[in-house]
């Protein structure tokens, strides 16, 4: 489905019913990355799957922030009336606007899951790097971010098929959706302290081999918050939903059967 926000066209798919999971895809990705989770879950759950801004089937702007990605969420959740605290699942980028979304609205999550994700923010010189890139793409293509991620994406025993596949994806991406997503990560804050301040059920999952935000993330973040559960997926980089999605999908599957109180019930 598409809804309108504030004139723009953000694209959802919503399948099942039950708790509601609301899934985050990362950069510079789309909705397709949660079809596996779909596949499997949508007769125990509601599964929200939205396109961030500016990637898939959802519209562009030239700018934009992890706060208004959360609002876009959060606006998303309003016009499918679903007002029941959410799983929030958040792949890498998606995990830097889900930290967002919890500083923004607390009230509407009830246990959040961070998958290949890092709560740190970027250095001044990754900073520096996102912008140089953004200015890149704007003038030659969203293809440079494309051919320069798809090796650093996948664990060594990625198929060249699954490699190709997501490289297709990242390329047809916008570059204003590609250059704002690099500007907003660049100018994100440290979600430490976001992380430490939570109460409700956690899950963090990291990929073995995964060269963005390995597991010595997925441990800072663990150590951020004690109560959280940690699961680190063997053979496996960045794309561990895709690369081993039947360790991804038992283990969430596994966090949202046994919350103490599932989200919405």
């Amino acid at each position: 489905m598409n809804i309108t926000i504030d004139g723009r066209t953000l694209h959802c798919e919503v399948h099942g019913d039950g708790p509601a999971v609301l899934l985050v895809h990362g950069f510079p990705l789309s909705g397709r990355l949660w079809d596996p989770v779909v596949a499997s879950l949508r007769q125990e759950f509601r599964l929200i799957v939205p396109d961030l801004r500016g990637h898939g089937l959802s519209a562009a702007t030239p700018t934009a922030t992890v706060g208004d990605y959360a609002d876009d969420l959060a606006a998303l959740l309003d016009a499918i009336g679903e007002s029941r605290p959410v799983a929030l699942v958040g792949m890498s980028m998606g995990g830097y606007v889900a930290f967002e979304f919890c500083r923004r609205y607390r009230r509407r999550v009830g246990a959040l899951v961070l998958t290949n994700t890092r709560a740190q923010a970027d250095t001044a010189e990754a900073a520096r790097g996102r912008r140089e890139t953004a200015a890149r793409v704007r003038l030659e293509g969203s293809a440079i971010v494309a051919d320069a991620m798809t090796p650093k994406l996948f664990g060594p025993d990625a198929p060249k098929a699954l490699r190709e596949a997501w490289r297709a994806i990242m390329a047809a991406t916008p570059p204003d959706g590609v250059a704002a997503a690099l500007l907003a990560m660049a100018d994100r804050p440290d979600s430490l302290a976001t992380l430490a301040g939570l109460d409700c059920p956690i899950l963090i999952v990291a990929g073995e081999h995964d060269a963005i935000a390995p597991p010595a993330d997925a441990q800072a973040m663990r150590e951020a918050a004690p109560h959280a559960q940690l699961e680190i997926v063997p053979a496996t980089g960045h794309m561990t939903v895709v690369e081993r999605p039947d360790r991804f999908v038992a283990a969430l599957a596994a966090f949202l059967r046994t919350l103490d109180a599932k989200p919405g019930r």
